[in-house]
């Protein structure tokens, strides 16, 4: 069975490389460094299933993004971040996300999010 394919978008290189690191194993995973780099490769590729996204990031942050995305595609995203705001995650789940993660994050749950964004 083919892996399912995951975009991490995240403008901190340790932290795509702690995910791309606890999902590997489990799932094809490729990164991107911003916002608009994320959106590219969303267009090129039709096998990815979920987006790990940044809040905050250069250009256009995670808000803008997965409006953007959820405006052509459905895509499962996952919300990550530093921010552990009530508000914020609200109004990320009402522009579309399935779940979010916040940083910093145990492997544990990273792969129940996963689980649950792809089911």
């Amino acid at each position: 069975m083919d892996k399912k394919k995951i975009l991490i978008c995240d403008d901190e290189e340790n932290i795509r490389k702690s995910l791309k690191l606890i999902l590997s194993d489990k799932y094809d995973t490729a990164v991107a460094e911003n916002g608009e780099e994320a959106i590219r490769k969303i267009h090129a590729d039709p096998d990815i299933k979920v987006v790990l996204l940044d809040i905050k990031m250069p250009g256009k942050n995670g808000l803008d993004v997965l409006k953007e995305i959820k405006s052509y595609k459905k895509i499962s995203i996952v919300i990550v971040t530093g921010y552990q705001s009530v508000e914020t995650a609200a109004e990320f789940v009402k522009a579309g996300a399935a779940h979010y993660i916040t940083k910093p994050f145990e492997s544990e749950d990273v792969l129940e999010t996963i689980e649950k964004a792809i089911s």
